[in-house]
């Protein structure tokens, strides 16, 4: 009679626990790669004491309402044009749903993992937590392992693919770092070209601008020279920059001494994002490049430099891969969690978008989304290999000869830049990416615009790019010949690296003049350049961009995925903000 009590008992336990466990190992794929993404190699398992950070990104409740939000803040026909949201209202929208918040606590206590030690976005949208190898392969189903760069020899620490809960679904929108295996280092500047250049002692400034640039040409070709800033007190330009590319205050000073005189002894302010660094004795060609243009067409707006590294840092061995950061995300969290930000950011980095898993690029893009609702301005450059370089296969397992758009270019709530040369007139320049995204469709703002397009395509490249997806670029700027000190010497730098920063340095003198006029910041700008604010832009309607065995897209009148609605004049732009 004791013991049928005690087995009673028992059995009540387990028909009680049985559920609770089964729910957290009732597991279902949420992303995997058929072979290893190409231009990494297999090194071998990961080691189970190795401590990570592991982020979660969870359902933001009321994602839906913020981009309704971003668009009407955005759009200069609708009534609240302008009325930009705070931090708070973001927060707000998108934070996750109550339960939400329970049960991923439920499942990261299952794993012992303490909530409490965990940190967390000010909308508690992403929580991080730390964790060994080992837990987090329980905790996915997964197995990691370290892989190898074959150009740059680093190593780093990712699976082929990850499972979540069932329950889960709905939830959890994506766990970092887990199949995305771009990380800084790997990431594709989009600079294009560096070839030396005369000593600085020998640089004069060109009279003609059609082989060299220089801020002055800059100023001269779009129409920015007769205008000086008034909003420098409030009006901020902000460079996003990664791990091991620094830019430099000597070689900023030797460039205004040539360039811009009216600059010298002026800087750039720093921050660091999840340990970057700022180091002074190995200047970055592409941090350069972008700091000198961005400050110099800008001047004297105030430019700050986000230098964004790993978190945390640690020393790395032959067991300890040397880098699991995420860069976007880094960023994006950081600057999420700012009361304050720069009205106008660029970004000159990318990876080609089928690289990027579609739950990471979309959680990344709707961070891109909650600062455009604030009133922020992003440009990111569009890529440097026309509608892609080499092969083109699709990386799904069916080796497809495809077009390949550049992410986070792809993401319809930043404003993408493609490249020119020559002038009088302006040409898209064969390497300025462009094409149509895989992962988003194409958004309201654009459909008129590139239905055109394809229309006057006809059947050509039918079945190599996806004619409903997000078109890019929206805009370009001249990107090839920019004169950039590194290390005390001039390099030709080419490359949508450098239309990138040049356009942005325009948005932020429109945003200046805007402020100046008691109006609010231009904010997401999309939606007012293919409406009102096309009139401001030169159209180009020549060059191409060919890449994948074609002769890629061609420039044509109104926008084409080679330089978009065209470069911009700023006396017009100015008119019509």
């Amino acid at each position: 009679m004791i013991w049928s009590t005690f087995l009673v008992l028992a059995l009540a336990q387990l028909s009680v626990a049985n559920p609770v466990s089964k729910r957290w190992d009732d597991l279902s794929v949420r992303h995997a790669w058929s072979e290893v993404p190409k231009g990494w190699e297999l090194q071998g398992p990961a080691p189970g004491d190795h401590t990570m950070s592991l982020r979660i990104g969870l359902k933001q409740d009321k994602i839906d309402e913020l981009i309704a939000t971003l668009y009407e803040v955005s759009d200069p026909a609708h009534s609240k044009y302008g009325k930009h949201l705070s931090v708070e209202e973001v927060n707000a929208l998108t934070a996750p749903h109550p339960d939400t918040l329970d049960l991923v606590h439920a499942w990261l206590e299952h794993h012992e993992v303490d909530t409490s030690a965990a940190s967390r976005t000010s909308a508690n949208d992403w929580i991080t937590i730390r964790v060994t190898v080992a837990q987090a392969e329980r905790m996915l189903g997964t197995n990691y392992n370290v892989y190898r760069h074959s150009t740059s020899g680093e190593d780093i620490i990712r699976t082929m693919e990850y499972s979540l809960p069932s329950t889960l679904e709905g939830h959890v929108n994506v766990v970092a770092p887990t199949t995305y295996f771009s990380t800084t280092r790997s990431m594709r500047s989009t600079i294009h070209k560096v070839t030396p250049a005369a000593p600085v002692s020998d640089v004069t400034v060109p009279s003609s601008c059609a082989n060299t640039i220089t801020p002055t040409c800059l100023k001269d070709l779009y129409n920015t020279a007769s205008y000086t800033p008034k909003s420098t007190s409030t009006n901020k330009l902000g460079i996003a920059g990664y791990l091991e590319e620094y830019a430099n205050r000597a070689d900023l000073q030797t460039f205004y001494k040539k360039y811009l005189t009216a600059a010298e002894g002026s800087s750039y302010t720093t921050v660091l994002v999840n340990g970057g660094l700022d180091t002074q004795s190995d200047p970055g060609v592409e941090a350069n490049l972008d700091v000198q243009y961005a400050a110099s067409v800008s001047y004297p707006t105030p430019v700050t430099y986000y230098s964004t590294g790993g978190s945390p840092p640690y020393i790395p061995d032959d067991n300890s891969p040397s880098n699991t950061n995420e860069p976007y995300l880094d960023f994006l969290n950081y600057v999420g969690n700012q009361t304050t930000v720069p009205q106008t950011f660029t970004t000159s980095y990318g990876d080609y978008e089928q690289t990027v898993p579609k739950d990471y690029a979309t959680s990344v893009c709707n961070g891109f989304a909650t600062l455009g609702a604030r009133g922020v301005s992003i440009m990111f450059s569009s890529g440097d290999d026309g509608v892609g370089d080499g092969d083109c296969k699709s990386n799904n397992g069916t080796n497809k000869v495809a077009f390949q758009p550049n992410f986070p270019a792809s993401c319809p709530y930043v404003t993408s830049v493609g490249a020119t040369y020559k002038i009088n007139p302006e040409v898209g320049i064969s390497f300025s990416a462009g094409g149509f995204s895989n992962y988003f469709p194409t958004p309201s703002y654009q459909t008129s615009a590139t239905s055109a397009f394809i229309k006057s395509l006809g059947t050509k490249y039918a079945g190599l790019y996806n004619q409903s997806g997000r078109g890019i670029p929206d805009v370009s700027a001249q990107g090839e010949g920019f004169q950039v000190v590194v290390g005390g010497s001039v390099e030709s730098v080419g490359g949508t690296s450098a239309s990138g920063p040049t356009f942005a340095a325009i948005v932020a003198l429109l945003n200046d003049y805007r402020i100046s006029e008691g109006k609010a910041p231009l904010g997401f700008l999309n939606p007012f350049l293919y409406s009102t604010g096309v009139a401001g832009l030169t159209d180009i309607t020549s060059g191409s961009n060919p890449g994948c065995g074609t002769n890629g897209f061609t420039a044509r009148a109104g926008w084409d995925p080679v330089t978009g609605l065209g470069t911009p004049n700023f006396g017009k732009l100015q008119a019509l903000v």
